[in-house]
């Protein structure tokens, strides 16, 4: 189980790599544009030197077309660094890139998955993550708990190496679904990760627990003890 953020917000990234457990950061031209006309490859750079060679890094095309795609993602990896996931929409062209993609042993992610038969499909091209926009497919009134759960049983009985990378969350119960329903992995968005440790009841448990000792041993530390 392990939890990436969903942003391009080098404070935000620095802050949730310093404080959590994070796995890794993914990012999309909607999350990009919340900060504006950056300096491309050297801002995602940055975000590597950040989280470091052992946490993934997601990065989305933008081409529609598999020629255009693949293109694309050898310019990512020759400026950024080599092994950077390319995210790639989940659609016909898209899968052929995905499958020359992976010739190439390339890392991919299949995104903007909203059927099984996309997810499926990306698996059968070799895609090392797919990515179900969980709160999305709700909107649609697809059942993305049950698409979730039916492509971690595909994985499991017919042994693909993908995994399911969650994403799209309107809140943290979302979330816990997801990897209750089998999703190795999930991203999400920094402020509802961070929302899940902002119940009153948490600090007031912290609060009363320095409350008791000071009651007992006053205004000192345990490094203080003798």
């Amino acid at each position: 189980m392990k939890y990436l953020i969903d942003t391009a917000n080098i404070g935000m990234i620095e802050k949730c790599n310093d404080l959590l457990p994070i796995a890794g950061v993914t990012s999309n031209p909607s999350i990009i544009k919340k900060e504006g006309k950056i300096d491309f490859f050297n801002h995602f750079k940055k975000i590597r030197q950040i989280i470091g060679s052992a946490k993934t890094l997601h990065m989305q095309i933008l081409a529609q077309d598999s020629e255009g795609i693949i293109k694309e993602a050898h310019t990512i990896l020759e400026n950024v660094d080599k092994n950077v996931f390319i995210k790639v929409p989940a659609t016909p062209q898209g899968l052929k890139a995905i499958r020359l993609l992976k010739q190439e042993n390339i890392g991919v992610t299949a995104t903007a998955v909203y059927t099984k038969t996309q997810g499926l499909m990306a698996m059968e091209a070799g895609a090392d993550y797919i990515a179900p926009y969980f709160n999305r497919m709700e909107n649609l009134d697809i059942d993305a708990a049950d698409t979730i759960a039916d492509f971690a049983e595909m994985i499991a009985v017919y042994g693909y190496e993908t995994q399911i990378l969650a994403a799209s969350f309107k809140n943290i119960a979302q979330v816990n679904t997801a990897f209750k329903c089998g999703a190795q992995t999930a991203t999400v968005a920094p402020d509802i990760l961070l929302a899940a440790f902002a119940v009153p009841s948490i600090q007031k448990a912290v609060d009363d627990f320095d409350a008791d000792w000071q009651e007992t041993f006053g205004d000192i530390s345990i490094c203080d003890l003798k």
